[in-house]
């Protein structure tokens, strides 16, 4: 079933983890999941590219593989601004022309920067490089504090992990929550980080807490009841904390509210239902803590600018057909 062709564009050297980002979420076939994508690699010169720990790996296309790619992924780029060939960015804005979805992983950010496809956007890369990036390119407003930024044709992320993030995002436009979520699943990684969650976090512990208070058991027993009134001060109650310790740790861990990250899960949740089910919107909206069909498609066009029904329509797998 593959159909969407995928190219990585290397450098040389090369980041290995940043393109394994990339090769892991397109490039792997699952024996029980639908292989939707086709995985290339290309570099400027075909021949050995050697990554960023010395060792080589043999790429044999060139730039002509762009021409044919649905989307292109740059995995990181070194060194890091360094003047990129002619070629390459001419290969990148004729492919954006003719409608390719173009990805930066890392400081692959500085590569669409100068080809110019981020001019008047916003774009981020690793929170170590944004000042450089903001400074280089000042008609791009650079934000150092999210994992990703979609303009729906060009996708910024920021540094390694934020790259795998960025990709399951892509593969959940593409096909749904539900399919992203398998392969994540497959590569043992928690549920989905919004691209607006914090990079980093520069974390003080407070006198008489401790270094590890995870958020990790309270977030599992949350999701596991999301049809049931969960507020700050229930979940607070389940963790042992206060109000005001649990919303501080929220903001340190990941990056947002505890009501932004329980919409989020109840709005991700919605999507699943509505494609593995053909349950009415308004119980899905009842089944995941939102109360009402009225509200669930409030909620739902302000999150992913579609309606439940829409959504459905596009991601519900075909009626298996009845034989005669």
């Amino acid at each position: 079933m593959k159909g969407h062709k995928v190219v990585a564009l290397l450098n040389d050297p090369h980041p290995p983890f940043e393109l394994a980002c990339a090769a892991e979420v397109f490039g792997v076939t699952w024996p029980d999941l639908p292989q939707y994508y086709e995985f290339v690699i290309c570099t400027y010169k075909p021949g050995p590219v050697k990554n960023t720990l010395g060792h080589s790996l043999l790429v044999e296309e060139g730039l002509n593989a762009l021409r044919t790619a649905d989307t292109i992924v740059i995995p990181g780029w070194e060194p890091v601004g360094s003047t990129v060939e002619r070629e390459v960015l001419e290969e990148l804005r004729a492919a954006h022309r003719r409608g390719a979805r173009i990805a930066s992983i890392c400081n692959g950010a500085f590569v669409l920067a100068q080809a110019g496809l981020l001019d008047g956007r916003r774009a981020t890369t690793h929170w170590l490089r944004t000042a450089l990036l903001a400074a280089r390119f000042p008609e791009i407003a650079v934000e150092a504090d999210v994992l990703f930024i979609d303009h729906g044709d060009v996708i910024s992320s920021a540094g390694s992990g934020a790259g795998i993030d960025m990709c399951l995002h892509l593969v959940r436009k593409d096909h749904g929550a539900s399919y992203a979520a398998q392969i994540a699943r497959h590569m043992v990684l928690p549920p989905h980080r919004e691209g607006s969650q914090l990079q980093y976090a520069v974390r003080e512990i407070p006198a008489g807490e401790r270094a590890d208070d995870s958020l990790a058991q309270l977030l599992d027993w949350a999701v596991s009841r999301l049809d049931a009134r969960l507020t700050l001060e229930s979940m607070a109650d389940h963790a042992g904390v206060s109000s005001r310790t649990l919303a501080r740790r929220f903001t340190e861990q990941l990056g947002i509210s505890p009501g932004q990250w329980l919409l989020a899960q109840r709005l991700d949740a919605a999507r699943t239902l509505l494609e593995q089910t053909d349950l009415p919107v308004e119980v899905i909206a009842t089944r995941v803590g939102l109360s009402s069909a009225l509200n669930l498609r409030r909620r739902f066009r302000t999150a992913f600018g579609t309606t439940p029904g829409a959504y459905r329509r596009t991601f519900a797998p075909p009626p298996v057909p009845v034989s005669a």
